[in-house]
Formats: C-alpha cells, structure tokens, sequence
C-alpha cells in the first residue's frame, strides 16, 4: 500500500507542478499517454519541447512501478523512483 501512495502522491505532484502554469485551453488532468497526448494538442504545445519529453518520461517510469507495486521492492524499483523524483525536480526548473 505504501508504494501505491508513493506512486500516486508522486503523480499528483507532477500535475500539480505542470499546472501551476496557465495553460491556454486545459491543464494537464493525467499522466497516461491519452491525457498527455490530449493537453498538447489542446494548448498547441509542441511535443518536442523538453517538459513533454519528461512528462511522457515521467509517465512510463510511473507506468513501471504501476507494475511492480506487487512485488518486494528490487533495488531497480528504488532507483526508478528516486528517478522521478529528479525528473519532477526537471519539471519544475522548466516551468519556471
């Protein structure tokens, strides 16, 4: 259960910080490849840009646990969360 919350307040945080910018049309409401596919296209951000690379980056480590919340907690399982702590860390430098 603790490495539920983790994932899910690491989730929220990443939201939360994305959208304390305004955002033209929508603020960002997921982070599963629809949602982040949906809030580009609405607000005309170009994917390219390097918020959505972490953001798509973000998601699929996020994806990872999701998967492995099961299981005993590998060392792979660590790392990859201290990962999206850095990459939410890299989000917050490019929101500003």
């Amino acid at each position: 259960m603790n490495e539920f919350n983790n994932r899910i307040a690491a989730q929220r945080q990443i939201l939360q910080i994305v959208n304390r910018k305004r955002w033209e049309k929508e603020e960002l409401l997921g982070l599963s490849s629809k949602a982040i596919e949906r809030w580009v296209s609405v607000n005309q951000i170009n994917p390219e840009l390097r918020l959505v690379e972490l953001i798509i980056t973000a998601s699929g480590k996020l994806f990872f646990l999701a998967n492995k919340s099961q299981e005993q907690i590998s060392e792979e399982y660590k790392m990859i969360s201290r990962e999206i702590a850095d990459i939410s860390r890299a989000i917050e430098l490019e929101i500003g």
